[in-house]
């Protein structure tokens, strides 16, 4: 599980050695938004180099969309030991997936790297890759694990009206893409899939609303874009001591009413069985992994 996302830009390598410092479950070194047209291919060999200086965090590199011709040489030049995973922007086919997983295959066994260890994390940020989520998904590659949802240049292509926030608390305009990409990723067999940024930096009280919502519809994570982000984020997806507290009664009460011969029961005044089980226990092994990690 992967709660938290960092972005970094590709092409400021005095930033890297900070960026692993502030608990982030993962650091994304960018090629794509963060980087100007005309420093991108110098920028590809700062992001091989830097990947080395990263220890902690999982190591992913944003590299740029199949439709920039770009994409082939970022993967080749930024391609080494120290690579986790590459997020590719703007995906609408399944087949822009399984090319990049042929050529990764192909970097992997020329730099004698373990077939499958290189993840690829699509980020679904266009009214095509969003609505054709499930069939990419079902089809891409065992290395695609998870899916992300790319809000800022989805609500500018699909024109949503915005002010100076982008966004209202409410979320409103995302509402409908989080609950079909989750939707898509638990029917295509994939993890829960990661949110989109929240780009107002200061505004903390802001982004835990919007982090809680994601969580709410099924998010395992989301995408900081600046350091102070990521331990709102850290919080908000790592089960509470609440949450831990009942999922344990509700195992508890459900054992209790199974010696009985029943599989309903009460827990808190409520109603409850067998689903109320297997998420509680899906809570259980969510903190327990985090704790371990």
């Amino acid at each position: 599980m992967i709660r938290s996302f960092l972005f970094a830009p590709g092409n400021v390598p005095k930033l890297v050695p900070k960026v692993a410092s502030f608990g982030a479950d993962a650091i994304v070194l960018d090629l794509e938004d963060a980087v100007p047209l005309a420093e991108k291919k110098a920028a590809r060999n700062m992001v091989r180099m830097a990947l080395s200086q990263i220890e902690g965090p999982l190591r992913y590199v944003r590299v740029n969309g199949a439709s920039t011709g770009l994409l082939e040489d970022d993967l080749s030049e930024i391609f080494c030991s120290d690579l986790e995973g590459v997020m590719i922007p703007k995906v609408e086919t399944a087949e822009e997936l399984i090319h990049v997983d042929s050529i990764i295959s192909r970097l992997e066994y020329k730099h004698r790297i373990t077939e499958g260890k290189i993840e690829i994390k699509p980020i679904l940020e266009t009214a095509k890759g969003v609505l054709r989520s499930y069939e990419i998904l079902e089809r891409s590659p065992k290395r695609v694990r998870r899916a992300g949802l790319g809000g800022g240049d989805l609500m500018r292509e699909i024109g949503t009206r915005f002010g100076q926030k982008m966004l209202e608390t409410d979320g409103l305009e995302l509402q409908y893409a989080r609950s079909h990409i989750v939707l898509a990723s638990k029917a295509a067999g994939r993890e829960p899939p990661i949110d989109t940024v929240y780009i107002n930096i200061q505004d903390l009280k802001g982004l835990e609303q919007e982090a809680q919502l994601a969580r709410r519809l099924g998010f395992q994570g989301k995408v900081a874009i600046y350091p102070t982000q990521v331990e709102v984020i850290n919080r908000v997806f790592t089960p509470s001591v609440e949450e831990i507290s009942y999922a344990r009664k509700v195992i508890t009460a459900f054992e209790e009413a199974e010696a009985k011969g029943s599989a309903a029961f009460i827990v808190n005044g409520s109603f409850a069985d067998i689903a109320f089980v297997e998420k509680a226990r899906s809570i259980i092994k969510e903190f327990e992994s985090l704790k371990k990690s």
